[in-house]
């Protein structure tokens, strides 16, 4: 029997059959034994085969075998560095939805998720939310993140998951986006992924948090990683999104320091006219992206984030303001 994972609670994963049928199912005890370096060796998207098992408490099996994945993002664990955690599998893009205010989302936060994604393949569309709570100064700082980012060659989207009228892109034209889709939505806590996924998807009425206003940042509502349906529309594509917990910082795992600059698209492109082909695009004589740098051809933040990678230490920065 083969389906696909459409929900882990950390012990428990529901599979979803090619007929519809749902099982609860435990993981084969020897996947823990092949190597596979990871606090999850199961996510929601895996194509997976499955055996039914004896039980009293509806339909129940045992995951036997993970087919081969299309792709997946995966980060450093939170508290075993040297192991991994992969986000969602099989994903046809990622959403990664951030705030200007209320909570503040990091630049440094961005670009990590980013590099992440184009190590792994898989296109990033980056979704502002709350612009109703922005002020002329806030907004005029949005321009320059859409300026920034969709020059890199990332899309993005601002909305209200709230007041829909208020955003610059209407809940049902970002949903245009995402249909046909596996999206993988990630992001901070308290920039109002379940607000959002409440909006997309009505009736879902997914639990929300309000935000610490002592210190601005969210509490974590969204606790394991599930797959939702998106509605059909009226041309008959769906789509479906992985909703992700929270997360504070994205810790690149197994990316070697000479790489990191192939993971920003700008960094990548602007050395092949570096002099020397190993260039760290620190120090080095006719260095073009230390060149571009000093000509704003490079955005400061975007090279900030880039030497943080390369001393990759400290999670708990990524939450600091710049």
């Amino acid at each position: 029997m083969q389906g696909t994972v459409i929900k882990n609670t950390g012990s428990w994963y529901v599979v979803r059959l090619d007929d519809g049928q749902l099982f609860q199912c435990k993981v084969k005890g020897n996947f823990r034994l092949k190597g596979i370096r990871s606090t999850n060796p199961v996510a929601v998207g895996d194509t997976v085969r499955i055996i039914p098992t004896e039980s009293n408490a509806g339909q129940v099996g045992m995951i036997t075998e993970i087919l081969d994945r299309r792709n997946y993002i995966i980060r450093k664990a939170s508290n075993l560095s040297k192991q991994s955690h992969i986000i969602a599998a099989n994903v046809d893009q990622a959403a990664l939805v951030v705030t200007l205010r209320h909570p503040e989302t990091n630049t440094t936060f961005i670009d990590r998720f980013l590099a992440g994604a184009e190590a792994y393949r898989v296109p990033v569309i980056i979704i502002f939310n709350k612009v109703d709570l922005l002020d002329e100064e806030d907004r005029h700082l949005l321009e320059l993140f859409f300026r920034l980012y969709e020059g890199i060659g990332y899309p993005c989207y601002g909305v209200s998951a709230l007041n829909d009228k208020e955003g610059l892109c209407s809940i049902e034209a970002l949903r245009k986006v995402l249909e046909g889709k596996t999206t993988l939505f990630s992001g901070n806590s308290g920039v109002g992924k379940s607000t959002l996924l409440n909006a997309l998807i009505p009736g879902l009425d997914v639990k929300t948090a309000e935000i610490s206003d002592s210190h601005d940042t969210g509490m974590h509502t969204t606790t394991f990683s599930e797959m939702f349906d998106l509605p059909v529309s009226a041309d008959g594509e769906g789509g479906r999104i992985i909703d992700t917990p929270g997360i504070k910082g994205f810790g690149t795992f197994d990316m070697e320091r000479e790489e990191v600059g192939h993971y920003f698209r700008e960094i990548f492109h602007t050395s092949k006219d570096c002099r020397f082909g190993n260039c760290t695009h620190t120090h080095e004589p006719g260095c073009a992206v230390l060149e571009a740098l000093k000509e704003h051809r490079i955005a400061q933040s975007r090279y900030n984030s880039y030497l943080s990678m390369l001393e990759d230490k400290d999670e708990d920065k990524y939450r600091t303001k710049l």
